[in-house]
């Protein structure tokens, strides 16, 4: 990966939908250079997708919160991921190193539904203890 594709990722991680075209503008190549490049990114795995960026309160998801996981001790991190991709909820969720195991990141429609959320990960995710964080303003740096 050369300066090129570093300048291509961070145009398209800016704005995914830029065109081949305006990105070839920006690093002076031709379109079909830049499509080459996007295609040989992908394919390599350095670009692993393209993703809209959702406003939340635009689907009435009014909370978001960070939640630390601790495991019980004879809970393996296979089970745990397994019980939180049934959970629909949670966006997403990262093993992490230091007193937690896991920070998920949550977003519901109200409190009811954050309820919801830790109780289901207290019954079938094998959970011991959680730690949550309510989210009360997001930075876009992009």
């Amino acid at each position: 990966m050369d300066r090129i594709d570093r300048d291509i990722i961070k145009l398209l991680s800016a704005d995914g939908r830029m065109s081949y075209r305006d990105v070839a503008a920006k690093v002076f190549l031709s379109p079909n250079a830049v499509a080459d490049r996007v295609r040989r990114l992908v394919e390599s795995g350095a670009i692993k997708g393209f993703k809209a960026r959702i406003d939340p309160a635009a689907l009435g998801v009014t909370l978001q919160a960070l939640v630390d996981i601790k495991l019980k001790p004879d809970v393996s991190a296979l089970q745990f991921e397994s019980a939180v991709r049934t959970i629909p909820d949670i966006v997403s969720a990262s093993l992490v190193a230091g007193n937690y195991d896991y920070c998920l990141r949550v977003a519901c429609v109200n409190q009811d539904g954050f309820v919801r959320v830790i109780e289901a990960l207290r019954s079938t995710g094998g959970v011991q203890d959680t730690h949550s964080r309510f989210v009360l303003r997001e930075i876009d740096l992009h």
